[in-house]
């Protein structure tokens, strides 16, 4: 669901990122009111469950794969606004560090995944708690939700990058009539995006969130909650597990639709389009890999790196952030 460099044109990239401007003005605002300088870290270690839920990789039949992405489970146990600057952060390490997503397309992927999958998943998921709140199970209602927010969620998300993609050659194309940038129209995007995401990826989001939310609450109760230093030795413990466990992604052959390589379109539709030859920027660890090393060392030290500059980040900020009631 990364949109890489250059599959969009920079004036859909601008409108992106003028209309995800002010949703991270608005979260972070709510996130500077309502979160304490003690639990600030979390949105770190969110960040870094979220990272990593990205990094496995699921195959579908016919060559291509695609993730979950975690948000509705980070927006459940935090909040939407601290989820939608967790996510928003791990994307961004992603497109800076791996080549993961591109950056001036870094606010459209923003606005799919970190607010529109978050804000998608997250009201889907109070709405079912509403509206079952006399189901004498609670704990069932929970993760019904919750698992419901999440597909809803993800497949918010997959329709609107479909649409992002499926608008392209309608809108820009050069003398010959060739497209510009991605060369699918709505006809070919929207179905190729959300077959994949309504049935496997949807149901990887959905096992993924229950899988989580059981583990914090388990490993961490009251995380999410007024406690203002819950033990997180067992959350730190799980996010190692499934550093180690990262390379099971790479078992996945192919790419995910709408992520090739731009040489590959002379195959797929017999040109490059001419606004994908413009600026890309060389990442430092491209496709997750770490110089001659194998691909599933590279791969963990990838992981490694990107929880650890996710958990930092957040930790800096937290040193930084005034304690309630405390001036600036």
């Amino acid at each position: 669901m990364h949109i890489p460099e250059n599959y969009l044109s920079p004036s859909t990239c601008a409108v992106a990122a003028a209309a995800m401007a002010p949703v991270w003005g608005y979260c972070i605002a709510k996130v500077k009111k309502k979160v304490t300088k003690e639990k600030l870290p979390l949105i770190g270690i969110a960040a870094a469950f979220s990272f990593l839920a990205m990094m496995f990789n699921i195959p579908l039949p016919g060559g291509t794969t695609g993730h979950a992405v975690g948000g509705t489970f980070v927006a459940i146990l935090l909040g939407p606004e601290a989820a939608c600057i967790s996510v928003s952060v791990a994307l961004l390490i992603q497109a800076l560090l791996f080549g993961d997503g591109g950056i001036l397309c870094f606010p459209a992927n923003c606005f799919n995944i970190a607010f529109v999958l978050v804000f998608a998943g997250y009201w889907t998921y109070k709405l079912m708690c509403f509206l079952l709140k006399k189901v004498k199970s609670q704990v069932f209602v929970k993760y019904f939700s919750a698992a419901l927010g999440s597909y809803v969620g993800i497949n918010a998300a997959a329709l609107l990058t479909a649409v992002e993609f499926g608008i392209q050659p309608y809108l820009f194309t050069d003398a010959a009539g060739n497209a510009m940038y991605c060369p699918y129209p709505l006809s070919v995007s929207v179905p190729a995006m959300m077959i994949g995401h309504l049935t496997l990826f949807g149901l990887a989001e959905v096992v993924f969130t229950l899988g989580m939310l059981a583990f914090v609450n388990s490993a961490a109760p009251g995380i999410g909650g007024e406690q203002e230093k819950p033990k997180l030795k067992y959350i730190y413990m799980g996010m190692g597990a499934l550093t180690l466990a990262a390379p099971l992604g790479l078992l996945a052959v192919g790419d995910a639709w709408g992520e090739w390589a731009y040489e590959d379109f002379t195959s797929l539709v017999g040109y490059v389009p001419s606004g994908m030859k413009g600026w890309s920027l060389e990442s430092i660890f491209p496709d997750y890999s770490v110089g001659n090393m194998p691909e599933w060392i590279g791969y963990i030290i990838s992981a490694v790196i990107g929880c650890a500059v996710l958990v930092i980040v957040f930790k800096l900020i937290s040193l930084v952030k005034p304690l309630k009631g405390e001036k600036k």
